[in-house]
């Protein structure tokens, strides 16, 4: 990532709205067992309709600028109800950071394809929109 781990820290942690949810649908605290909630849209077919998709969990662990643990559910397939677990670890790098990241807890095997392919595109997005951002 070319943004700094503070930067992605925060963006994990209270601006999902910059770079991954739909403009007010974001409930977040930020702090370690507080719940979160917000929602992606997607077109619908060509009747120009959108797709809601809410993401919901609570934060587990949190390390300031290094570490950002959370369950996450999300519906209408996505996690098929399971109650799985993301893991962001930060290392800063050079003038930016290493991100790893980690989703586990999977009720099958198509809901955690699903996932690892869209979490590539995701943390795309993520480094489009906070490249340049300072803490």
């Amino acid at each position: 990532m070319d943004a700094l781990p503070e930067v992605i820290y925060q963006a994990w942690t209270r601006r999902f709205d910059r770079w991954f949810a739909a403009p007010g649908s974001v409930i977040m605290q930020g702090q370690v067992n507080t719940v979160f909630f917000f929602e992606t849209i997607s077109p619908s077919g060509t009747d120009g309709a959108v797709r809601r998709h809410p993401h919901y969990g609570r934060f587990i662990r949190l390390e300031q600028d290094r570490l950002v643990e959370m369950t996450w559910v999300t519906g209408e397939g996505g996690t098929q109800g399971a109650e799985t677990v993301v893991t962001v670890e930060l290392v800063p790098r050079h003038s930016g950071t290493l991100l790893s990241l980690t989703h586990t807890g999977f009720y099958n095997e198509d809901s955690r394809n699903a996932h690892e392919q869209a979490w590539h595109f995701v943390l795309e997005q993520l480094d489009k929109q906070m490249a340049g951002e300072t803490s």
